[in-house]
């Protein structure tokens, strides 16, 4: 015989809905969610494609002209504005067409090439920079949760502590003002969880500026390994960017040397008399550049001036990106080391400083005030252990991010 409370149950827990626990966030998914929705991003992606765009006509001949007129028309007289009346009257059609060489063609369509080049640049530069300031704001914000960790453990054990000292005070074991210093330890860690609570919230809305969701968990940051000083440099932003500046300058300084030499224009025209033989006349238009030392040597010297500037800002930026590499990396050396001595030296000894105080609480030979103070001094040191952890994140953060990736175009 069935039971009818069964079934009651048995449907309620058919129609509960799923309870889905979103996954913690992990630092390569915030990065991919930063660059998919970054619109910087997306503006220098226009910009390469703009630049692309403007490329595929660099190299074309300029378009043809059509010329249309009418040539010894009557203004005076009988045969006044009349285009049929007087023989020498001739009505005109014809075409001009600018020729450029091909050295022209071909130095134009270089400068065009690079100036692509340069936008795809600007493209693979904006896609790091958003990939550094989210990882940044990643690292930031998963550190600001594990302090708060520590913060609530600290708020935890004073107030197990200050009902202990609660409990010795009504059997005559304790003092008042051990209640009254644990009461005002306690109302200072509430505040210090406050505190790193509110900093944990600040941390979370920069980290959603660049995800665009909320993530209350949050993975461990693995930063890839770091690059060779000679791969840092090479892939730099500043570097790359002032590369491609000197590959346009030196395209541009080669358009000038070609503009040195006029382009010459061609027309073919069409006359038309009424009475007499229709006409074709054929002509060719040269310039004649008899100041070429004030014009165009003066182009093509400071064309190649600006080369000049191009390749000196190109060694100031590998000098900067080494330096900042050294500088970096014996970072990252130090507060790894700092890490290490400091876990050994302070960490461990204080947590096994807490331990024998406990002991040596629960066998009464240990003031509650000790404990707390052991345990105070170890949640201290796990703080300082947890800064220094995060310093060395952030350092490697910027070693991992601060050079361009291939696909940034993506």
């Amino acid at each position: 015989m069935s039971h009818p409370s069964f079934h009651v149950v048995a449907l309620a827990v058919a129609f509960v809905p799923t309870i889905s626990v979103a996954a913690p966030l992990t630092l390569d998914e915030a990065l991919e969610l930063a660059v998919q929705r970054s619109e910087s991003a997306r503006g220098a992606r226009a910009g390469a494609s703009g630049a692309a765009e403007a490329a595929r006509a660099a190299g074309q001949l300029p378009d043809p002209t059509l010329r249309v007129g009418v040539d010894n028309l009557p203004v005076t007289g009988s045969d006044r504005l009349s285009t049929t009346r007087d023989s020498m009257t001739m009505k005109r059609i014809g075409i001009g067409q600018e020729w450029l060489s091909s050295e022209k063609r071909e130095a134009r369509q270089s400068a065009a090439d690079a100036m692509v080049a340069r936008e795809s640049v600007a493209v693979r530069r904006s896609v790091a920079d958003v990939r550094l300031q989210a990882a940044m704001a990643y690292v930031d914000a998963y550190y600001a949760g594990e302090a708060l960790k520590l913060a609530t453990v600290s708020e935890h054990h004073l107030h197990e502590a200050l009902e202990a000292a609660r409990g010795r005070l009504s059997s005559s074991a304790g003092s008042s003002q051990e209640v009254l210093a644990l009461t005002s330890a306690r109302g200072i860690a509430e505040d210090e969880s406050a505190e790193v609570r509110q900093a944990q919230a600040t941390a979370q809305v920069a980290l959603a500026r660049w995800t665009g969701r909320p993530s209350d968990e949050l993975t461990v940051p693995q930063t890839p390994s770091k690059l060779s000083e000679n791969a840092f440099v090479a892939t730099s932003a500043a570097v790359l960017a002032a590369r491609s500046d000197m590959e346009v300058a030196r395209a541009e300084a080669n358009v000038a040397s070609a503009n040195r030499k006029p382009n010459w224009t061609w027309e073919v025209s069409y006359g038309q008399r009424t009475g007499y033989s229709d006409m074709v006349s054929v002509g060719v238009s040269i310039p004649l550049p008899v100041a070429r030392d004030q014009r165009q040597d003066r182009e093509t010297a400071a064309r190649l001036a600006m080369v000049d500037k191009a390749q000196a800002d190109l060694e100031e930026a590998r000098r900067v990106a080494a330096a900042e590499y050294r500088a970096m990396t014996s970072d990252a050396q130090r507060l790894a080391e700092r890490i290490e001595r400091y876990r050994s030296a302070v960490v461990l000894p204080a947590g096994q400083r807490t331990t024998a105080a406990l002991a040596g609480y629960r066998s009464n030979q240990v003031s509650l005030a000790t404990l707390f103070e052991a345990r105070h001094m170890e949640v201290e040191a796990q703080r300082k252990l947890l800064a220094l952890q995060r310093d060395l994140a952030k350092t490697q953060v910027q070693l991992a991010f601060r050079p361009l990736q291939q696909g940034g175009m993506q």
